[in-house]
């Protein structure tokens, strides 16, 4: 499902016009980035939890060679499926 799906499905299920539910999820979705961003975490009970971490520097290995190798440190983004939304999906039949 793209985001053209998820607007008409979404859109199906409220009764709402497609062109207000394209810009309530384009809202949804820019202040979640914009929040996470800021490096505030932003949770959606029973669904997500969106965060910005900070990964440690570490030793790798080179996979071709064996050689160790020094990784950076980085920061990114992290989402986090909640018990909510992993039940919901486990208990849900496939489509056939």
């Amino acid at each position: 499902m793209n985001r053209r799906d998820l607007v008409a499905a979404i859109a199906e299920a409220t009764g709402e016009d497609k062109k207000l539910v394209d810009s309530m999820l384009k809202a949804t979705t820019d202040v979640i980035t914009e929040t996470v961003g800021s490096g505030d975490p932003v949770v959606i009970s029973g669904f997500a939890k969106f965060a910005k971490i900070d990964r440690a520097a570490r030793m790798g290995r080179n996979p071709a060679t064996g050689e160790p190798i020094k990784i950076a440190a980085k920061t990114t983004a992290k989402i986090t499926a909640l018990k909510g939304f992993k039940d919901a999906v486990l208990a849900a039949k496939p489509k056939k």
